[in-house]
């Protein structure tokens, strides 16, 4: 399976149109269709998902018709219930709220219509669904562990901060918890002086780490709970003199998450160590295969995990193909 940029130009040209028309449809072709509905396409990682996704249902023998809600939970309601007017063979759904949306499962329910969450599972309740999601916990603990090996194998001791994402987000808790999993093994080694509050925030995670950085000058062990904070890493690391590559004195060892085109690129110029990569192509297949087999009468697990991988630079040219940063920055490229 291979996105080009190509397809990602369609994409998003198909999306400005779904978003702009209500109910948000692309055009059904004949034949059986499949449901993408996505409340937004607002980084790299959704857009490559919905490229990814439409590519994998129509490989499957479906006519994939698109929606965009733009975070809107009522809208994203109303296209469910258009979609199942249209007697689509699945819903693959990426919602905003995850209370709002059980209204929307309830409706598929009643029509016998199988529905499967992207990476975002709903709140619990009685209604039945399926959810993809990337195991965070598991990754991050992956990926600390990997930098840890490195730092054992150079010697020294460790002064270490990491990034947190919002903790009203489970995937940033999981990926805090599966750091300091990790790290809480090797105190004799790891001192971790910097718990960076992002809050998602891309100004604040870098006035907060630049802060860090005046306040802690040792630190030379840094973890990013997302990928897309990146440039503001860079920013604050050139300001305080440590945006080095790793064969460069005062090198900061550095470790992200997500595995977007920031993490490749970071990788593949040597300014970041190790990067841990959700499969986003392994979760589409979850995600079609789900359908598929609820369809065929299959009991099917309430939650699908992806349990990613992760890469180094040791590893970047033999696995990048798994990943879909290295898709995107092909494409850009």
């Amino acid at each position: 399976m291979k996105i080009t940029r190509r397809n990602f130009t369609v994409a998003m040209l198909a999306a400005c149109a779904a978003s702009a028309a209500l109910p948000g449809f692309v055009k059904a072709q004949d034949g059986k269709a499949i449901a993408i509905l996505f409340d937004s396409l607002q980084s790299p990682f959704w857009v490559t998902s919905f490229a990814v996704l439409k590519e994998k249902a129509a490989a499957a023998g479906w006519t994939p018709l698109e929606a965009i809600s733009n975070l809107d939970d009522s809208k994203q309601f109303e296209q469910v219930q258009s979609m199942l007017q249209r007697q689509v063979d699945g819903i693959i759904i990426v919602q905003t709220d995850s209370n709002a949306v059980i209204p929307a499962i309830r409706e598929a329910n009643k029509a016998g219509v199988p529905m499967v969450h992207f990476n975002r599972p709903p709140a619990k309740s009685d209604a039945k669904s399926v959810a993809i999601q990337a195991d965070n916990k598991e990754i991050m603990k992956s990926t600390v562990q990997a930098l840890v090996d490195i730092a054992k194998a150079k010697g020294g001791k460790y002064q270490a901060a990491i990034l947190i994402g919002d903790l009203g987000d489970q995937n940033a808790v999981q990926r805090r918890d599966g750091f300091f999993e990790v790290v809480e093994q090797y105190k004799d080694m790891i001192e971790v002086v910097a718990r960076i509050s992002t809050e998602w925030n891309a100004d604040k995670a870098f006035a907060d780490l630049t802060n860090a950085l005046q306040a802690n000058p040792g630190i030379n062990f840094l973890v990013t709970s997302s990928d897309f904070l990146i440039p503001q890493i860079r920013q604050a690391l050139t300001v305080a003199g440590k945006w080095k590559k790793s064969n460069e004195e005062g090198h900061v060892l550095f470790a992200g998450f997500d595995g977007d085109e920031g993490q490749y690129q970071a990788l593949s110029e040597g300014y970041m160590d190790v990067g841990g990569v959700q499969d986003l192509f392994f979760e589409a297949d979850l995600a079609i295969n789900a359908i598929k087999k609820i369809r065929a009468g299959e009991q099917v697990d309430a939650l699908l995990l992806d349990p990613g991988f992760v890469l180094t630079q040791a590893t970047l040219e033999a696995d990048r193909d798994r990943s879909w940063g290295y898709t995107v920055w092909k494409a850009q490229n």
